[in-house]
């Protein structure tokens, strides 16, 4: 009984949003010892708020498999160890940040209600015991101590307290933080400028007597730099969907609100953010709110509070996070979504994972959310977290969508995995990207367009057509191969082949730019051709994506129908094709990581209990990356995998960068990108997460 009252009371000063210490008793030992273990899925057992991992000046070295245990714990005022057993009551606030009461009290007592770490504002402050002090003991004295908040009306209701104690939400989602309107748009003209276009044609010269099958143009687009402040950008409509399930106990949502405290930290004051939290249901923390610093402080607050426990329910929560996005009064010109589960929804009723047969997971996405023709879709970045997350499900939803799917393999990584994508949002300059295609010669039809996931449509006599692009980072680039049969040309030493438009929005200026539609691609054609063409490697690299792209989704198939043997096989067949090469026999950087992939797939299908550990989740993502050219994070990020990060833009690397200067305790062999020391920022300040950058 003692131990039941022991708990409840616990609990309750959980919920109450309250500091507790709990000294360890002979007949608790058990109950420690299996503390190190998560509890089961849908258990209704709350275990006690894990503290926010945060760099401190003598770095923070995160176990992959557990917490550092509480007596190794120090106080960073007295600078000595806190223990359970040596009678002195710890203080948690409520950024996570545990002190010795003494120490803290004293600290407090002149009227400071700042956290000496990472000087976030409390609403609750530690007071000593006296006749008018807000400290209670209970039970025995000094067994332990509930130090309750301030008075009622110093605070903002509900702003803090944990996921379970919230008041109802409201039936319409409208009830969104107003955005800035009033955004002065710099006037000059190097801020935001056109995309780049580039063609490339196969070969330059086709003799006149000789006919081309398969003939292949590239278009090349990249989109411009933008330069480093706030109003050279987009702002963000962002939504977070987080597994907050019994599986995430420890470690896991421990490292979770590390990474979500960088989000928050650089979003921008015109960025809104909202949180979606799941287990077996779904709960809005808060709506969509600007994050300026008082934003920020209470959105840390309200994330630093939850709790890990329960089942997994991803439908319902992609649910909630759809109506978030679709009852909104007003809209920042981007908007996005991001997902990160580290199991597999107990909730949804889909169709069992069977051999040679496709599972729809559609289910777990609203359609609301799902890409359709005409309409503007909302893109969900999807984060398979550790090696039982379903990553079936998680690609499926981030494709039906338009997002990408990450797979994030050792769970110190988790940061670096959401920098590099907010390093993307953060940085789109080019919306509603459309590319036209269009042949010259009357002679001429479009015999295909190959474009990854990307929408494309050709009109019924293959004279036209168009990719749908729609938004672009900040110098990213996008490469399409247009092939056609080119036949005997007799009169005239020079052909025209087809032209290029591209049309986009300018999300800053809100102005519609086009690019092109006046110059056409040309091949010369003379009586004959001395020695053998030169094939652009340009053209080449491009095919040899492709190539690698269908090899891998072929060997998927072969995987996932129980043959790895086949599907190895297409993998060494495709390195030795691309090895092969004349991108290849240049040096050619996709081409090299090309190759690298493809072994490291291959050794991700040497057993049946590997490709469903890992293997599955890696080839995903590497699907992914390649059918939208973007980049994701994918297995433990290793030096190995920089190699194949061709996709990633300079706005990624520096919030990569930013993550693991954060973190510089960690190995650098487990981070996404190795930064130079060069790039790295002084260590001096990093006690916290700092400042936002400017954009």
């Amino acid at each position: 009984m003692g131990g039941e009252s022991k708990w409840r009371k616990m609990k309750l000063a959980l919920g109450l949003n309250t500091c507790l210490y709990l000294p360890k008793t002979t007949d608790d030992d058990e109950s420690v010892n299996s503390r190190a273990h998560a509890p089961p899925r849908g258990s209704d057992v709350r275990c006690l708020m894990p503290t926010t991992p945060t760099p401190s000046s003598s770095g923070l070295q995160m176990s992959k498999y557990g917490v550092k245990s509480s007596n190794k714990q120090m106080c960073a005022i007295c600078l000595t160890a806190m223990k359970p057993t040596d009678g002195h009551a710890i203080f948690t606030a409520e950024c996570s940040h545990a002190f010795h009461f003494h120490c803290i009290t004293s600290n407090v007592k002149h009227g400071n209600r700042v956290c000496p770490i990472c000087r976030a504002k409390w609403k609750d402050i530690p007071l000593e015991s006296s006749g008018s002090s807000r400290v209670k003991s209970s039970i025995n004295p000094g067994s332990f101590m509930i130090l309750h908040g301030m008075p009622h009306h110093q605070t903002r209701p509900n702003r803090n307290a944990p996921l379970l104690f919230q008041a109802p939400e409201p039936p319409i989602f409208d009830d969104d933080e107003l955005v800035n309107q009033k955004v002065e748009v710099s006037g000059d003209s190097d801020s935001i400028g056109g995309v780049e276009m580039k063609t490339y044609p196969e070969i330059s010269a086709v003799a006149r007597s000789t006919s081309f099958d398969n003939f292949g143009i590239l278009i090349n687009l990249k989109a411009p730099v933008t330069k480093g402040h706030q109003n050279a950008r987009a702002p963000l409509d962002l939504v977070t969907v987080l597994d907050i399930s019994g599986s995430m106990t420890g470690t896991k949502i421990a490292l979770l609100k590390q990474a979500m405290g960088f989000v928050v930290q650089n979003l921008g004051p015109l960025d809104r953010l909202s949180v979606i939290a799941f287990s077996s249901s779904a709960r809005r923390l808060f709506p969509l709110r600007r994050m300026t610093e008082t934003g920020k402080q209470e959105s840390l607050q309200m994330i630093n509070s939850l709790v890990a426990n329960g089942g997994t329910n991803i439908a319902e929560a992609l649910k909630k996070a759809a109506k978030v996005m679709t009852e909104r009064k007003f809209k920042n010109p981007v908007s996005s979504m991001i997902l990160l589960s580290d199991g597999q929804d107990t909730y949804t009723s889909i169709s069992p994972r069977k051999t040679g047969s496709k599972t729809d997971y559609q289910t777990l996405l609203p359609s609301s959310m799902q890409s359709k023709k005409d309409v503007t879709h909302i893109p969900v970045h999807t984060f398979g977290f550790g090696m039982d997350h379903d990553a079936s499900a998680m690609h499926s939803i981030s494709e039906h969508s338009g997002g990408m799917f990450s797979f994030i393999e050792a769970e110190n990584v988790i940061q670096d995995a959401f920098a590099q994508c907010i390093g993307g949002l953060l940085s789109v300059v080019v919306q509603e990207l459309r590319v036209e295609v269009e042949c010259v010669h009357p002679m001429l039809r479009l015999g295909s367009i190959k474009a990854g996931s990307y929408k494309v449509s050709m009109d019924e006599n293959g004279r036209s057509g168009f990719i749908e692009v729609g938004d672009l980072y900040a110098e990213e680039e996008r490469d399409f191969l247009v092939a056609m049969d080119l036949p005997v040309e007799e009169t005239g030493d020079e052909m025209s082949l087809v032209k290029f438009r591209v049309v986009h929005k300018d999300p800053i200026k809100k102005t519609v730019v086009t690019v092109g539609g006046n110059e056409d691609v040309t091949i010369l054609r003379p009586e004959s051709t001395l020695g053998k063409q030169v094939v652009s490697i340009e053209v080449d690299r491009q095919r040899n994506r492709l190539t690698a792209a269908n090899a891998i989704a072929e060997a998927r198939v072969a995987a996932e129908r129980g043959d790895l043997a086949a599907a190895t096989s297409v993998l060494d067949d495709c390195r030795k094709k691309l090895s092969e090469s004349v991108s290849a026999s240049k040096g050619d950087r996709l081409c090299i990581g090309l190759v690298a992939e493809l072994r490291e797939m291959k050794e991700r299908m040497a057993s049946r209990r590997v490709y469903e550990s890992s293997g599955r989740a890696y080839v995903l993502s590497g699907l992914s990356s390649h059918s939208w050219q973007r980049a994701t994070a994918r297995g433990d990020s290793t030096e190995m995998t920089s190699q194949i990060q061709s996709y990633q833009t300079q706005s990624m690397v520096d919030m990569v960068n930013l993550s693991q200067t954060m973190c510089f305790s960690r190995s650098p062999s487990t981070s996404m990108v190795n930064p130079s020391p060069k790039n790295k920022k002084s260590l001096r300040s990093i006690y916290s997460f700092p400042p936002p950058q400017p954009r």
